[in-house]
């Protein structure tokens, strides 16, 4: 359309490009008609093209796609109206604006017109101050449209480039989970009468909870469980990084340094205080991590244990009593002079000693009820059959139930047990 025929509101600005006049369908079997509507399309800037019968008009749209329809209601061949749904049917790649011209506005024409589609109404004879502005109240009907029609495109390019970013993170995120549960370079180990059994299994593609355990000269064995606060990335790199200083490389190993040496290895709460400070000197985060730390004696079944927020140990004796170990702690990485509970504690065989995560104690039913300790000990005495990973397998899958498979949090696990005749050890 032309400056000239847009409304004040609609004129071009200067320097911008001249829109390409839009195409006009004139449907019109009356010769003279046809002629005069034409040559005032033409004068308003319009491209028009003529059709004397329906199935003309229909076959002209297949190809040229008219941007306005407007069509005598008795045209031949078919009925204006029957023309109108026609076109609504044909497929489009834009809004096509469809006006009916009528001899006798009737209320029942305008309903028949309605609904089959028609977007406006001409009642002849009509003047071309009339034709011209219902045509430019549909041209902005097709702007709007052609404006959605543009930011439904950039929207759909953006989803796309959305997608592909996010086959890309979760291709990344499969990897780096692989290379997760590659930081547990073993799942379970023996030390004479003493089975370690470990279990790790982030909520999502990976997580923050770590597991391990590492040979403390002949005799001794120390055993980790941590769990850094929050979910994805940055659990999961603090948890990487602190598998490097817990690895079973002496060079590496913050607890072996001392053993390295010839002293005795780092006591756990030496250790403790130890990633406390790296915490609060060295990274610039507000992460925090909770930790079991033990040093196990597979000799004498003695235990010293050091609890830094971590939820509560549950002991098994042969008996199938359970008691729960310690009293809290605080997490490290929060306070600069932290209390660590210390406990020191004697297996005997046939006991088990689990450690887990809060992903178990503080798993929720869909009536937003945790475990809690009650039902970590109920699977311990429910399971008091079933031993390493066995058992491990077994409360996961309890787990799972309790939460009706929505599990919020990583769950992580240890279980210690002192192998004897009433508990004999496992296939795996």
């Amino acid at each position: 359309m032309k400056p000239a025929n847009l409304s004040h509101s609609d004129k071009i600005p200067a320097g911008d490009a001249v829109p390409p006049a839009r195409t006009v369908l004139l449907v019109e079997a009356n010769p003279a008609q046809r002629r005069l509507f034409g040559i005032q399309l033409r004068l308003a800037g319009y491209h028009v093209v003529e059709a004397l019968t329906g199935p003309e008009a229909l076959e002209i749209c297949k190809t040229v796609e008219p941007d306005f329809v407007l069509s005598d209601w008795s045209v031949p061949g078919m009925t204006g109206v029957e023309l109108c749904r026609a076109f609504r049917a044909l497929p489009r790649n834009s809004y096509g604006y469809f006006i009916l011209l009528t001899a006798h506005r009737m209320h029942e024409e305008i309903a028949v017109g309605l609904d089959a589609g028609a977007d406006d109404f001409l009642t002849k004879p009509i003047t071309r101050v009339e034709l011209i502005a219902r045509l430019a109240a549909g041209e902005r009907i097709l702007r709007v449209e052609g404006e959605l029609r543009a930011s439904n495109a950039k929207l759909r390019s953006a989803l796309d480039k959305l997608r592909d970013a996010q086959t890309a993170i979760d291709r990344d995120l499969r990897e780096a989970r692989m290379l997760q549960q590659g930081l547990v370079r073993e799942r379970s180990g023996r030390f004479g009468p003493i089975q370690i059994s470990l279990m790790l299994r982030p909520a999502g593609h990976i997580g923050g909870d770590l597991v391990g355990f590492f040979p403390i000269g002949r005799e001794r064995v120390g055993i980790y469980a941590l769990d850094v606060s929050g979910h994805g990335v940055t659990a999961a790199l603090l948890s990487a990084q602190l598998s490097v200083h817990l690895s079973g490389s002496a060079e590496q190993n913050v607890a072996l340094r001392g053993a390295q040496s010839g002293a005795d290895a780092v006591p756990p709460a030496q250790l403790a205080h130890f990633f406390n400070n790296m915490m609060l000197e060295e990274m610039c985060t507000d992460t925090y991590f909770t930790m079991i730390y033990a040093e196990l004696n597979h000799v004498t079944g003695q235990v010293q244990l050091l609890q830094a927020g971590h939820p509560h140990p549950m002991l098994q004796r042969t008996d199938g009593a359970v008691q729960k170990i310690g009293d809290g702690g605080m997490p490290i990485g929060v306070f600069e002079r932290p209390i660590f509970d210390e406990v020191s504690l004697q297996l005997q065989p046939g006991d088990r000693l689990l450690i887990t995560s809060d992903g178990i104690s503080e798993a929720m039913n869909p009536s937003g009820r945790s475990l809690g300790e009650d039902g970590l000990e109920a699977i311990l005495r429910t399971n008091a059959f079933l031993g390493g990973h066995a058992f491990l397998e077994s409360m996961a899958w309890s787990v799972s139930e309790y939460c009706r498979g929505d599990r919020q949090d990583d769950m992580s696990a240890v279980l210690i047990e002192y192998l004897g005749p009433t508990r004999p050890a496992q296939a795996h």
